[in-house]
């Protein structure tokens, strides 16, 4: 069943263990065989190398790939708040799949061939912290936790307004600083010889940002984040996941397409009809949508059996044989 569906393939996509689908059959060079045009795509926990036998996760990979300890304050690694490897490493699987097609197919040296295509969490947990490897080697300065880090700018951070609610408030420039001191009516920071430039701002840091909360703690967080709005400068509410469902820009944009969650896909038992965040992109000024909800278990595997050959008789039989599942099917 497995052989006919790749016949005709143009992807074959897998992630398990490494060695697992040649010992099955289905490894690189026997589905070459089958079908030369196919490309391969294998998601794993590392790239062929010392690592490969290793079982990984994504807090695994987190954690030894230097994400974690960057996450966390100093002593106490965080995974990140998102299965960031788990996303990239499929999408830079894609990534690689599409480039693969386009050397097949394109039309003036196409190869007209398919390959093998690899992705891996751990290789993808490094190029997300080369940004802290690349400091290191150009200034020899190891980078300190996220936490723990001395910011570029002395106005970037969190604070908590008059009712307890949290807001993030930045001004990053000396004109942002001007124009912060003059909405809010510090002219006292705003002449003080100490804050000059933003440079003295960052090293007066440990005295200005209690004094800043102070102030701030004033105002509710919507009103101090209606001023930065007016004034132009950065702002963010802090925002649980479980919000976004109601975030007004997603709601105006489109971004978030309705869908149905089938009844065995839910932990409610029953089917659930929510909202699923679009694809982060525009393609001709339109967000890509969603071409069709996620199936029941079973749901196309009499369509899919008939595409490829199989009769009426042929898919009772491997039902009863237990070969193929007796959920809903079309």
């Amino acid at each position: 069943m497995v052989l006919r569906l790749v016949a005709g393939a143009d992807v074959f996509s897998e992630n398990f263990k490494s060695g697992t689908m040649d010992r099955l059959g289905f490894g690189v060079d026997a589905l070459a065989r089958l079908n030369p045009r196919l490309i391969h795509v294998s998601h794993k926990g590392f790239l062929p190398g010392p690592y490969d036998q290793r079982t990984a996760l994504d807090e695994v990979v987190q954690m030894m790939g230097g994400l974690a300890y960057m996450t966390g304050p100093e002593g106490r690694p965080l995974r990140a708040g998102s299965s960031v490897n788990d996303i990239m490493g499929g999408m830079f699987g894609a990534i690689g799949v599409l480039a693969a097609l386009q050397q097949r197919d394109n039309v003036r040296n196409g190869t007209g061939k398919g390959q093998a295509v690899q992705s891996a969490l751990f290789e993808n947990n490094v190029l997300l912290v080369a940004q802290h490897m690349m400091q290191f080697a150009v200034t020899g300065q190891p980078a300190a936790p996220m936490p723990s880090r001395i910011s570029a700018w002395a106005v970037y951070d969190v604070f908590t307004g008059s009712d307890g609610e949290q807001v993030f408030l930045a001004a990053v420039s000396d004109t942002q600083w001007a124009l912060m001191c003059r909405e809010f009516g510090f002219d006292d920071l705003a002449g003080d010889a100490r804050l000059r430039s933003n440079n003295d701002r960052v090293r007066a840091r440990a005295w200005m940002l209690p004094l800043l909360r102070e102030r701030f703690a004033l105002c509710t967080a919507i009103e101090l984040a209606q001023r930065f709005e007016r004034i132009g400068l950065p702002h963010a509410p802090i925002t649980r996941p479980q919000d976004l469902f109601n975030d007004p820009h997603l709601q105006a944009t489109g971004g978030l397409a309705p869908v149905r969650v089938p009844a065995d896909a839910s932990s409610a038992a029953q089917a659930v009809q929510t909202q699923v965040p679009l694809l982060p992109l525009t393609i001709g000024g339109q967000r890509p949508p969603l071409r069709s909800p996620p199936p029941s278990i079973g749901e196309h595997t009499t369509l899919l059996l008939h595409s490829l050959g199989y009769s009426a008789a042929d898919i009772t039989a491997l039902r009863e044989a237990g070969v193929i599942g007796t959920g809903a099917a079309t």
